[in-house]
């Protein structure tokens, strides 16, 4: 039930965007980056950056089955997760028999080839959205290690040549389209956040895991009872802020300690898409139909009606986050395919164009940008590549020629796909 003040602030956030006066540039925001060496590869969900903004420029922007393809090898198994790179390896996550086997995969940049395959124990049976399956989450590297989740089944790291380092378990993971969020690595620690019914054994949490050994450094309850989100960890002037947008809210945590420092009231029931910071703001989209917030962070407590400085739910995603290039904010509403784009300072409304045939949650992959030019690929594996600014121009599509949820990973001028059945090198 929304209470009485909330549905009366949701109602004015909802009706445009709007902004409340508010200079973001009051105070430096900047998005935590992986730095050094892995600055060069694909090492976590979303890329370096954390946001789907791709270094240089030397890649190729067509392709199709025979133009610009370096290689295509079968992936056994079902998964959802996104391709991670670091120096000559590409690794992702695969399920069998609905569940009963999980792994971690290793394959060969130069050619694809499998390097190894280890599995992980299994201990809990998962329901699942056909969408999402038993290996949706990203996985993340240090150089060192690769660390994945699995929901009910655990948290595990695996050095470099497939031994599993550590495993840790959280008992099930009451989600009714079951877990997605990728974990993330910061300083000596990896986030992962996992929001469900509460069971006799645990609520939903929040927590801070040991690189070196998995053990627990922090964990905080969460009321929230569904959420398939990654979080983020945002620099605000002098402190960090570890962001998570999941169900009815949007919450920050200290990352040393846990504490929750403030929240955002407005989200709707399901959030999925990761949050995007620039201009001073993070931006949260939640739901179906929106809200999408622009949220000055660094405040305490509840900061709903002082630090949304713009809110709309025109054109907000449900599962794809958005990307912020230059002015602009680009968020693609997956529900009719419908690609709308704001001024990310002020939310005023720039353009909406539609990206191919109107399908109900018909795009997964969350966009890149890669120099000036924006890719939006949907569930078919159609890729639509637009011109950055004011205007809405298609130069053209590329099409991987089948079902594609995952996102790429591109590296050395090298897109890496991960389609249903294949992962595919373009370059």
């Amino acid at each position: 039930m929304i209470h009485a003040p909330t549905a009366v602030l949701l109602s004015s956030f909802l009706a445009l965007p709007f902004a409340l006066g508010l200079r973001a540039a009051d105070v430096p925001v900047r998005m935590v980056e992986v730095e050094g060496e892995g600055a060069k590869y694909w090492p976590r969900w979303r890329g370096p950056s954390g946001q789907g903004v791709v270094a240089g420029r030397s890649y190729v922007d067509r392709w199709s089955s025979s133009e610009n393809l370096k290689w295509s090898v079968a992936v056994p198994g079902e998964g959802n997760s996104s391709p991670i790179v670091w120096g000559d390896r590409l690794f992702l996550t695969t399920a069998y028999d609905r569940g009963a086997r999980l792994t971690m995969l290793a394959f060969r940049r130069s050619d694809g080839q499998k390097l190894w395959e280890t599995a992980l124990p299994v201990n809990a049976r998962e329901s699942v959205h056909a969408k999402n399956g038993h290996a949706s989450a990203t996985p993340v590297t240090d150089g060192e290690r690769v660390y994945a989740s699995f929901g009910g089944n655990g948290l595990a790291a695996f050095d470099l040549d497939g031994r599993l380092v550590w495993h840790r378990t959280f008992g099930p993971i009451n989600n009714y389209h079951g877990a997605a969020g990728s974990p993330i690595l910061y300083k000596d620690r990896i986030f992962l956040y996992q929001d469900h019914q509460p069971t006799s054994a645990q609520r939903g949490f929040v927590a801070a895991f040991d690189r070196k050994d998995g053990r627990t450094l922090w964990q905080s309850e969460r009321a929230e009872t569904v959420g398939w989100g990654t979080p983020v960890v945002v620099r605000v002037d002098n402190h960090d802020e570890l962001i998570v947008s999941g169900q009815r809210r949007v919450a920050a945590y200290d990352p040393d300690s846990g504490r929750e420092l403030w929240t955002v009231r407005g989200n709707t029931f399901e959030v999925i898409p990761t949050p995007v910071v620039g201009h001073g703001f993070v931006f949260c989209s939640s739901g179906r139909a929106g809200p999408t917030f622009a949220i000055k962070p660094g405040g305490r407590g509840d900061v709903t009606q002082s630090h949304v400085v713009w809110s709309t739910a025109k054109g907000s995603p449900f599962v794809p986050s958005g990307i912020v290039h230059g002015d602009l904010l680009y968020l693609v509403n997956d529900m009719q395919s419908i690609l709308t784009v704001y001024e990310a300072a002020s939310g005023a409304f720039v353009y909406q164009s539609r990206l191919g045939a109107a399908t109900r949650e018909g795009f997964s992959a969350s966009p890149v940008v890669v120099g000036d030019k924006l890719f939006f690929t949907n569930d078919e594996g159609e890729t639509f590549v637009v011109q950055a600014g004011r205007q809405f121009k298609l130069l053209h599509t590329s099409s991987l020629g089948e079902r594609t949820l995952a996102s790429p990973a591109l590296v050395d001028g090298v897109w890496y796909w991960r389609t249903a059945s294949k992962l595919v090198a373009i370059g």
